[in-house]
């Protein structure tokens, strides 16, 4: 790029954000960098707080990260309400314009709500899963609506608690995400831990004397002293309104990051290309992925290398650890590769574009040879 770059706003201090600064560092920009975070915490690792967190005793740091290394000035605990793309300004919620030669978009998304009422919970940011973890100690009923894996996640960490828990899916549990392979082994497992499952076509919230109710599709009431709903996010574009950058929702890139000249987006905000069309990806690793190209890109334009993308994705519940490499969900048994049914098993899928997906359940393998197992023939 002809123009000079000295000053990168990067608006966002998750994993995405951080990993951008850091990787403008990486590829040689040594000017001003500016973090802005609406939340008053250092980056932190978000899977962990659905896992870990939840469960490890007096252990406080599973989601910590290293501190960090790129010397960027951040400004935390305010928000970004603006976007000013002809004069290469960020508004925030404190009155402060931030000029910039350059910006990464990188606000991530917040927690998808069934209602206004207080009552409902949600687990989207630390502040979440702190409050969470102090009303478990007391090992309350809960009522978890939605059976996608955060959901799950979050209905394993209450059980270990010491609660009764019910979840409130519609249709089988992580069929949607895993397929009905993977879905019906994390069913079994829930079920024989003793959660209690619900299926319904639709679930609404009532408040009642402090506390939610779940509503279900045919009527029937769910009570509990905790609701929490784990129903999918909403990418944080709102302050994009006007520029023209946000599209029905989020924020589309090309294969490098780039919205336009000078403009990246990664995270859980940007749909970006994928053998299967245009997709948003909401995981840790593609937000790490995404951002390291796009920060690449801003600095070595068309000489940067487009993302390869190849989607991890890991959980933790009810005993089970599985890691998955690859495009989810998956159709039909798998190949073992090692292992077998009902046990610690290495597993191969095959789309029928060819595409392979390497899974490992409860089985210790390093994420490389996932990888290469995942592009292999069966």
């Amino acid at each position: 790029m002809t123009t000079p770059i000295q000053r990168v706003v990067v608006v966002g201090n998750g994993i995405a954000g951080l990993t951008a600064a850091d990787t403008l560092r990486d590829v040689g920009f040594d000017g001003e960098i500016t973090i802005v975070g609406d939340e008053t915490h250092a980056a932190y690792s978000r899977p962990a707080l659905s896992k870990a967190l939840l469960l490890d005793g007096d252990d406080m740091s599973s989601h910590e990260l290293a501190p960090a290394t790129h010397g960027a000035t951040e400004l935390l605990g305010v928000r970004a309400t603006g976007l000013d793309a002809g004069r290469r300004l960020v508004t925030l919620d404190d009155g402060t314009a931030l000029c910039y030669d350059r910006v990464v978009l990188a606000t991530g998304s917040r927690a998808r709500r069934l209602s206004d009422l207080p009552e409902e919970l949600t687990l989207r940011g630390l502040d979440d899963a702190l409050a969470l973890r102090r009303r478990l100690a007391g090992r309350p009923s809960v009522v978890v609506v939605g059976g996608g894996p955060l959901g799950m996640e979050i209905a394993s960490a209450c059980l270990t608690a010491g609660g009764q828990v019910t979840l409130v899916s519609q249709g089988v549990p992580l069929i949607l995400q895993l397929g009905r392979y993977l879905a019906d082994v994390f069913v079994k497992a829930a079920l024989e831990r003793g959660l209690a499952i619900v299926q319904t076509g639709s679930a609404r919230l009532e408040g009642r004397g402090g506390e939610a109710r779940v509503v279900l599709a045919d009527g029937a009431v769910l009570e509990a002293e905790l609701v929490v709903t784990a129903i999918g996010d909403v990418p944080n574009t709102q302050w994009l309104a006007g520029t023209g950058l946000a599209d029905r929702g989020v924020v589309q890139v090309d294969s490098r990051g780039l919205v336009r000249p000078g403009i990246a987006a990664a995270g859980d905000l940007a749909a970006f290309p994928t053998p299967y069309g245009l997709r948003r990806i909401p995981l840790w690793s593609s937000a790490i992925e995404q951002a390291k190209v796009a920060a690449a890109a801003l600095v070595r334009g068309d000489d940067a290398a487009p993302l390869q993308f190849q989607p991890y994705f890991w959980t933790e519940q009810f005993g089970l650890s599985l890691k998955a490499v690859g495009y989810l969900p998956l159709d039909g048994a798998p190949t073992y590769v090692e292992g077998g049914p009902g046990g610690p098993a290495l597993m191969r899928w095959s789309h029928a574009d060819g595409a392979g997906v390497a899974a490992a359940l409860n089985y210790r393998i390093p994420i490389p040879r996932l990888r290469r197992m995942s592009r292999e023939a069966v």
